[in-house]
């Protein structure tokens, strides 16, 4: 495959949310910030060869077929820029381009030896699973930081944006995925929220705690 249709396989799986729901190809225009006209063509391209099913007026869905090679991508995207972080010294905020690029690599070898050299990971530094080699990934229980009752507690687990203005905010914060965090207040007014971290207590607004994951300490 090209690389475009690898980047088009993975922006559907990441539309669908891994499942089998058809997506309309504006929405997949808007996610590859592309021309509706350039994504029909490019679906009616990976329809003939068995990794999509397209249906005019109905949507774009992944075959099975389509569905695995697109996890392939994202198992290769997410290992490397946890090798960034942990072997590199990169930051979160500067992996996901450099990994756009490496995830195109189609050695097999490279990317065993690479799961393999990070002891077999199951997720990436922004708390997305990582597949295995069949597909397979673990999942876990967690919420929105602004959808967690007050009182409560739990731990950082994964950012819903994980784009690198915000990625840096959370650093100049301190708020980082495996720190534990106490749910203090949340404002009636704007839903902006009332936490504690590191012993100290801050407000963050609504929109932050919106794009945070937690995992709750009751959750398994």
């Amino acid at each position: 495959m090209t690389h475009s249709e690898e980047n088009y396989l993975k922006g559907i799986y990441h539309l669908c949310k891994g499942g089998s729901v058809a997506v309309a190809t504006n929405a997949i225009a808007a996610q590859m910030d592309t021309k509706p006209s350039s994504v029909t063509d490019m679906v009616k391209r990976l329809s003939e060869k068995g990794l999509v099913d397209y249906r005019k007026y109905q949507g774009v869905s992944l075959t099975e077929s389509g569905n695995r090679q697109a996890l392939k991508i994202i198992r290769k995207h997410r290992l490397w820029e946890l090798f960034l972080v942990e072997k590199l010294d990169f930051k979160w905020d500067q992996v996901h381009e450099i990994a756009e690029q490496l995830e195109h690599i189609e050695s097999e070898v490279l990317i065993d030896r690479l799961d393999a050299l990070l002891e077999y990971p199951d997720y990436d530094p922004h708390g997305d699973p990582i597949p295995d080699k069949n597909g397979v990934f673990k999942t876990r229980e967690k919420k929105l930081l602004s959808a967690m009752p007050v009182p409560s507690e739990g731990q950082f687990v994964g950012v819903k944006d994980s784009s690198a203005t915000f990625l840096r905010f959370l650093d100049r914060h301190r708020i980082a995925l495996g720190k534990k965090v106490s749910i203090l207040e949340k404002e009636e007014f704007d839903k902006s929220m009332r936490i504690r971290l590191d012993g100290e207590a801050f407000r963050i607004s609504h929109q932050i705690a919106s794009n945070l994951y937690i995992k709750p300490n009751n959750a398994s």
